[in-house]
């Protein structure tokens, strides 16, 4: 595809999507990720002296309502800060009149607030366009969805490009599953089998070594004899979990032998951590975490690996007695000299808990895109920018 870089921008309207969804509370932004993410293209196309236009959706507005809780001001006025530069948020921008001076920048107000945006209407697509000389994608997290301003407008506007967040992301992700370094290490938690079944039969294909956290480990452990008391787990998805381990057997990958587990019997920022032999658990027990006895031959497996890949938490990191197999987790990877991509918010969260997120390799900012990518779907942006490339 092309990048923003192949273009000579100067002078040119530029239109940017971005993915400038973030936590916005009383008009103030609890965490700038994807804002901080998203300057280098910004910048690039400023600095070149492109007339640049950017929007982004922020939460799930009601089309055709404007809702100043979904408004991109806050937004508008973080960039205005870090740029030093005045920036005008535009709103009724696809019916309302607006200049951009060269090297000068305009926020669009959230496109979901557009009526036909989220259904990729046609017409609207044809006036995003209209507004443009370039458009850029940049917004990698919305590159599952097809919609008006992640493709439509690339149907439309004369020429179309990737920018440079969204070609970082393509390259982190070809590196873990186009061509991974082995050995390769997938970490993969969350509490349902059923979400993350998919990106499991995905990577027990390429990985060396598959380590599971959360309520998908009990449902693993339950798949293999273990009695895990009144665990999380997904009884109807045992049968997946046998075939996975069958597919990573056959391969002579491995999962981790799991021998301690940290339990409760309840599910409360309160409740007393015990670690227990998995063998010796009693019938109301719940497993919140791995044990420390567990957790050696992982990090050991994380230190030879070359590749990690990482999407969810060991345990229940939230509370502080549970998060013990997490922290560890994190400080292994951060200390590995394998490429490392991590991504999902929960994460991203235990990354950040830990001060780490400048030891990962590469911490997306996508959450959907990120996981259908890995689990092998053609996400829509992708193929319209391939298209209009060739």
């Amino acid at each position: 595809m092309n990048q923003i870089t192949d273009f000579n921008i100067k002078d040119k309207r530029v239109f940017i999507r971005a993915d400038l969804n973030v936590p916005i509370s009383s008009g103030k932004i609890s965490s700038k990720n994807r804002i901080q993410a998203s300057l280098p293209t910004i910048k690039y196309a400023l600095k070149s002296g492109a007339k640049v236009m950017i929007t982004s959706h922020l939460g799930r507005p009601k089309e055709g309502h404007f809702n100043e809780e979904y408004s991109l001001a806050p937004i508008a006025n973080y960039l205005s800060q870090i740029l030093d530069k005045e920036i005008s948020v535009i709103k009724d921008w696809t019916i309302k009149d607006f200049t951009v001076g060269s090297g000068e920048i305009v926020v669009l107000e959230n496109c979901r607030f557009n009526v036909g945006e989220k259904d990729n209407d046609v017409e609207l697509s044809k006036v995003y366009a209209n507004l443009a000389d370039i458009f850029v994608m940049d917004a990698f997290g919305t590159a599952h969805r097809k919609q008006s301003s992640t493709y439509g407008i690339a149907e439309f506007c004369p020429q179309v490009c990737a920018g440079m967040l969204f070609a970082s992301e393509l390259e982190a992700l070809d590196k873990v599953m186009a061509s991974p370094k082995s050995p390769m290490v997938a970490i993969v938690g969350g509490s349902k089998l059923s979400t993350k079944l998919t990106i499991l039969d995905s990577l027990s294909d390429k990985v060396d070594q598959l380590i599971l956290g959360g309520g998908i480990s009990n449902t693993f452990l339950k798949a293999q004899g273990y009695d895990i008391g009144m665990s999380l787990c997904e009884d109807d998805f045992i049968p997946s979990a046998k075939n996975i381990i069958k597919k990573l057997e056959s391969r002579g990958a491995t999962l981790p032998i799991v021998t301690d587990v940290v339990c409760g019997k309840k599910f409360d920022r309160h409740e007393v951590a015990v670690v227990k032999n998995i063998k010796n658990l009693d019938s109301d027990d719940m497993i919140f975490d791995l044990g420390p006895t567990s957790m050696i031959p992982i990090t050991e497996k994380i230190k030879q690996a070359n590749t990690i890949f990482w999407n969810g938490p060991i345990g229940v990191f939230e509370f502080k007695q549970f998060a013990e197999g997490t922290k560890t987790l994190v400080h292994a990877v951060a200390n590995s000299m394998a490429f490392s991509l991590a991504g999902g918010g929960d994460t991203i969260a235990a990354i950040e808990a830990y001060g780490m997120e400048k030891n990962i390799s590469y911490v997306s900012t996508a959450g959907g895109a990120f996981l259908e990518f890995v689990e092998g779907k053609k996400l829509p942006a992708i193929e319209i920018l391939e298209k209009r490339a060739s």
